[in-house]
């Protein structure tokens, strides 16, 4: 159902959110006013609960207590069908005397909207086979403690990294191994741990009888049953002692094992896997047992099958990252936190069960082969432009945009509305996560009718997040600035509690930012959406511009040629991803249109004459549209017979070059190179007389 068709529930809390009924009713273009309870969870539950029974999906403006109210639904057998935001701490509060009608109104807009289509689900199947890595005190401690407090639902296996001289248990209940050069990879239900084995017994085959310890002279065996190469003088009696059982080798040292298992507990300082954010099912601790402790629960809550959205899709023909063995754009691999794409190809590769949707790869990508899609920048442009047509429709002037993850900066910014109240002109957009947040996003928001648009990050986000970010922002304030507009439009802030954000949004410089409200939906493709945004911006701006400089690295720009070092060999037109460089047909020419150009560099790294550089710009107007010849040379006319082939720079610099060489001294195959080659070949049957090289062909 459309969530336009569900019933609204609005609870004032004690009185203290002030709805303004008719305002709120007009703004939302509903058939009938608004109802408002004054205690929902209290003396209007049972009201509340007939309600539900009419009509059985409804929006519920209550998080607080969303538990108590969807017990209430499940009586009213509704509860599947009901949404609860949190209209009071993000929206109902703000300082003494503000109108927050425009803020509620925009939060009810975008919660009457449809989810986002639904896309395909990557899965994940757990069985519970947990690897605990570390030190054998730590790692055979929490094995033992583990059955009792998870009973059957972990079956637990141990890999010793540091023999600290601990014993190992009685009983063997789970198998153990030692090893040194331990690797991981995988994620939830599919780690592969690899690792050498470190010692001459082998853990897993010992029975534990003590013929060794008996048998060894030096003591170099203790209850670890590890050999002590401190102690040991190699007369090998312990491998004599165990030769029935066969698990003394001291060959088989630093032979490579591997093995895979659902779930790893790496108790290893520093942890096997150091990226920004690890795979799901694998957790690093470090040293401290309560740390170890709360990651043992998150580990036994992950056994059963689980699934999530698979949050991107690839479109390798666009892609800029190589060309025939050249390096192009890299920015996506660079970016991604989880370590999910790789170079596969002249493409990357993003291993789904890896990636964890932050979307900072496709805010990154130039081409927008890479691209977010749950949700799509055109559903959250939606959700935006809905929000801020509510807004006005409530009265409120343009607000500021203020994108913040779900998670975390939901949470905080309602601690700050709790607290001391949101500036009233903030209006909190949830995303996935803000590193999706791109240009074309932001320039959707100003385009829209926002006044500014500021990003929200937590201080512990990856440092290569907060450079995206930052040069997105640094590119659109370019943009903004030189069409007049305030550059201050776009802001980024960082708070981790909630009297933090409350300065940051107090203290950032008024934007400012005026522009008639866009009718546009945003389109799905990147350049097409940054399009669509800049030509709206650039019709109401306060200052024209027909040529914009950008910093490197932005996607908009032109490539300049010097004409004297190219010979038209076309290799820059077969490297351009996005055919921006195109050749003359039938003449020798080479085009160019920079509508498509997103400053990959491949046509740069591509060209052997080193002819061509890029210039970072924002060409303004219909000239981007149009193609423009970048170089044209005279055609060289095969001197047999007259036929147009290359280019005459090309042939005179090919014989000007070789003249000298000893193959062709001759003169018969440096007067070929002039021929086309069916000509080559006719010239070369009438000197049957003279053996062929391969230059003659």
């Amino acid at each position: 159902m459309n969530n336009a068709d569900k019933a609204i529930h609005l609870c004032n809390c004690n009185g203290t959110v002030p709805f303004d009924i008719t305002r709120l009713t007009d703004a939302l273009a509903l058939d009938a006013p608004l109802e408002v309870g004054q205690q929902l969870c209290r003396r209007d539950a049972h009201t509340f609960a007939q309600r539900l029974g009419k009509a059985p999906e409804a929006i519920v403006g209550c998080t607080q207590e969303s538990a108590l109210l969807r017990e209430l639904a499940d009586d009213a057998g509704s509860a599947s069908g009901v949404t609860f935001i949190n209209l009071r701490d993000i929206a109902g509060r703000s300082a003494r005397g503000a109108d927050v009608q425009p803020a509620l109104a925009a939060q009810l807009a975008m919660a009457r909207l449809a989810e986002p289509a639904p896309v395909p689900a990557v899965s994940y199947e757990s069985a519970g086979q947990l690897l605990i890595i570390g030190p054998a005190g730590a790692a055979l401690g929490w094995a033992q403690r583990a059955p009792q407090q998870y009973g059957e639902r972990l079956a637990i296996n141990v890999l010793i990294t540091d023999n600290d001289r601990t014993d190992l248990p009685v009983r063997r209940d789970y198998p153990v191994a030692s090893g040194r050069n331990v690797s991981v990879a995988g994620w939830l239900g599919a780690f592969e741990v690899s690792w050498q084995r470190a010692n001459a017994i082998d853990l897993d085959a010992c029975v534990r009888c003590n013929a060794c310890i008996d048998a060894c002279p030096e003591g170099a065996i203790g209850y670890d049953y590890q050999v002590s190469a401190a102690r040991c003088t190699g007369h090998r009696a312990c491998a004599s002692a165990c030769r029935d059982i066969g698990a003394i080798d001291f060959s088989a040292v630093g032979a490579p094992r591997s093995e895979t298992y659902d779930l790893v507990l790496d108790l290893s300082e520093p942890a096997l896997i150091r990226i920004p954010h690890p795979p799901q099912g694998y957790l690093s601790p470090g040293r401290d047992p309560l740390e170890q402790s709360l990651a043992l629960q998150q580990i036994a809550a992950l056994v059963g099958e689980f699934e999530k959205p698979k949050f991107f899709t690839y479109k390798p023909s666009i892609c800029a990252h190589s060309r025939n063995s050249k390096q192009g754009c890299n920015q996506c691999i660079d970016v991604c936190s989880t370590s999910a794409i790789r170079a596969e190809g002249d493409g990357v590769f993003v291993e789904p069960h890896l990636c964890m949707g932050c979307g900072a790869c496709a805010t990154v990508c130039p081409t927008g082969a890479m691209r977010y899609a749950y949700p799509s920048a055109s559903d959250v442009a939606l959700r935006i432009k809905t929000a801020l047509k509510a807004w006005r429709a409530a009265g409120g002037r343009a607000p500021r945009i203020l994108f913040h993850s779900e998670t975390r900066g939901e949470e905080l910014i309602a601690l700050a509305g709790r607290h001391r109240g949101l500036p009233a002109d903030v209006l909190p957009v949830a995303v996935h996560d803000v590193a999706s947040v791109g240009l074309e996003l932001m320039f959707a928001a100003l385009s829209y009718g926002a006044a500014q648009c500021v990003i929200l990050s937590q201080g512990d986000q990856p440092d290569a997040y907060g450079a995206a970010t930052a040069a997105q922002i640094g590119i659109g304030r370019s943009v903004l600035e030189a069409l007049g507009y305030p550059a201050s439009a776009l802001a980024a802030v960082t708070a981790d509690d909630a009297a933090t954000l409350t300065q940051a949004l107090g203290t950032l410089p008024a934007a400012g930012m005026s522009c008639p409200p866009a009718s546009f939906a945003l389109p799905a493709e990147k350049r097409g959406a940054l399009e669509f945004c800049l030509e709206h911006l650039v019709r109401h701006a306060p200052v024209k511009a027909d040529t914009i400089a950008l910093p490197a690295g932005a996607p908009f720009g032109s490539v300049n040629i010097d004409r004297a070092a190219c010979t038209l060999c076309m290799s820059c037109v077969g490297a351009c991803p996005a055919s921006a460089l195109m050749d003359g047909g039938e003449r020798p020419a080479l085009r160019f249109l920079e509508r498509n150009c997103v400053q990959c560099g491949l046509c740069v790294n591509t060209c052997p004459e080193n002819a061509l550089s890029l210039q970072p710009r924002l060409l303004i107007g219909d000239a981007v549209r149009r193609e423009r010849m970048l170089n044209e040379a005279e055609p060289f006319h095969c001197i047999r017979c007259s036929a147009p082939f290359g280019t005459k720079q090309m042939i005179d610099a090919m014989t000007g070059k070789l003249a000298a060489h000893s193959m062709f001294a001759g003169g018969d195959a440096l007067r070929r190179l002039q021929m086309c080659a069916d000509c080559r070949v006719i010239d070369l049957m009438h000197s049957p007389g003279r053996e062929t090289s391969v230059f003659d062909l």
